[in-house]
């Protein structure tokens, strides 16, 4: 039996409520033994309008779902419930958006279940019987970690070859050959989908992945890969084999995503964080395709990347820009991208909060986070956290800068208050000030104006 909120529980326990389903997601969690605050009902024998007026008497029902016959509550504890009346879905124009929906109370259960995109999410829950229908075997593919289609109208919405590709991830499936055959058969459908769309799906990957290896591999093998230049590029770009054993950058990429979702930094991250993190891990190698070479090194012709970490910072703008990231996130991942070889280089006080600086907004608790996911991921090399890591996250907090930049401070007020006029030289002095800072030449106010009576600005000189 499905354990319901006491809220979605009182609401179904009307007798309207016979015909009613937990349909998709909610049904599959549930089997999995981790059910979430999210459920899906849909509602067999009654119209849409019959549905508002049963749940009106509910609490305050919204209707924002209407042209999809769906009808959505929430509680205060932060369940959710979308109820929806059962539909038949009609392919006529291109697009995400190309569909005629015409609502129908009296479909069958079988035939409402064949139009969900995979055996897994065509689980059905009949809750006034506690029982679980099953008519294309989704039980049986969830027990064996298979995803496959559940019909031919499977290639109606190529947004579900996305979907695949992030629920192989969440739920570290192995996709079936024929529905690699389907993914590979609409490949040109790619075109179609709305940027919002393509981001959501990349975005349960990057937050919520049990094995993101799972989903760049269905990318590769569905051939959506050919969408993502920048990660097909990686696939055979060969590495030093000393310092890489995993073999080329696209398996070492998959290895990192993998390290990184097992790292407690991850796990316990907000959702955001969690996002840039993958998506700066995902990323963090996209400069070696045009940088790799061999060289003489110590004596010997050496696989090397110099330079990589910067020239893959427009790589992966382009990438991101792709999925429609927000600047937020954008802004967060390519300094961790342009320094993730930062362990590497002499670790000094002045160093540090420079570096802290060029992070900004994102912070070296972040990058120590991606550079643990990138030394992770080269087996059969231990996965342990570099020593060199260790040293800068602990100075770092030390000098206490692990979760932000330093602030300046030397501000234009204190200018204003020792008799500075504003102008182009106030703000010249405090970006000398600033930088006076950062190398540690102060680190208080009194330390500011003893530093302005030094540079012989004080008394200062007034502008006009």
């Amino acid at each position: 039996m499905i354990k319901l909120p006491c809220e979605l529980q009182e609401i179904l326990s009307a007798s309207e409520f016979n015909a009613a389903y937990l349909v998709g997601g909610c049904v599959r969690d549930n089997l999995l033994g981790s059910p979430g605050k999210d459920f899906d009902i849909e509602v067999f024998g009654v119209s849409y309008a019959k549905l508002v007026d049963l749940l009106s008497r509910r609490g305050k029902p919204n209707l924002v779902g209407k042209s999809f016959g769906v009808v959505k509550m929430t509680t205060p504890d932060g369940f959710s419930f979308d109820f929806t009346i059962p539909r038949r879905d009609s392919k006529v124009a291109v697009g995400h958006k190309g569909f005629e929906i015409a609502l129908d109370p009296t479909i069958d259960p079988q035939d409402a279940a064949s139009r969900r995109d995979f055996t897994i999410n065509s689980l059905m829950y009949h809750v006034a019987k506690d029982e679980l229908l099953d008519f294309f075997g989704g039980q049986r593919d969830l027990q064996n970690k298979i995803l496959r289609h559940t019909s031919s109208a499977f290639v109606e919405d190529p947004l579900r070859v996305l979907r695949g590709m992030q629920l192989t991830s969440r739920f570290d499936l192995t996709a079936a050959p024929e529905t690699i055959a389907l993914c590979r058969k609409i490949k040109s459908s790619f075109a179609e989908l709305a940027l919002e769309r393509v981001r959501e799906e990349w975005f349960k990957l990057a937050e919520k992945s049990e094995k993101p290896s799972r989903g760049l591999q269905f990318l590769h093998e569905t051939e959506w890969i050919d969408h993502f230049p920048e990660i097909k590029a990686l696939i055979g770009m060969p590495q030093d084999p000393e310092w890489h054993p995993e073999g080329d950058v696209f398996v070492h990429t998959c290895h990192c995503c993998d390290a990184l979702v097992k790292l407690p930094e991850w796990k316990n991250a907000d959702t955001d964080s969690r996002i840039v993190y993958f998506l700066a891990t995902l990323s963090h190698d996209f400069g070696k395709p045009s940088t790799t070479h061999l060289a003489l090194k110590r004596g010997q012709m050496r696989t090397v990347s110099p330079g990589h970490e910067s020239v893959g910072v427009p790589l992966t703008k382009t990438f991101l820009d792709r999925i429609n990231t927000p600047p937020a996130i954008q802004e967060r991942v390519l300094p961790l991208v342009a320094n993730h070889l930062a362990h590497f280089q002499t670790i000094s006080d002045p160093a540090l909060r420079r570096l802290a600086r060029r992070l900004a907004p994102e912070s070296i608790h972040g990058l120590c986070v991606v550079m643990s996911a990138d030394h992770m991921g080269r087996p059969p090399l231990p996965a342990v956290v570099p020593e060199s890591v260790k040293l800068l996250l602990s100075r770092a907090r030390e000098m206490k800068i692990q979760a932000s930049a330093p602030q300046p401070v030397l501000l234009g007020r204190h200018l204003l208050e020792q008799g500075f006029s504003p102008g182009k030289k106030m703000g010249m002095i405090l970006r000398e000030a600033f930088d006076a800072q950062i190398e540690g030449t102060f680190s208080d106010l009194a330390g500011a104006i003893e530093w302005l009576r030094d540079k012989k600005e004080f008394p200062p000189t007034q502008e006009t």
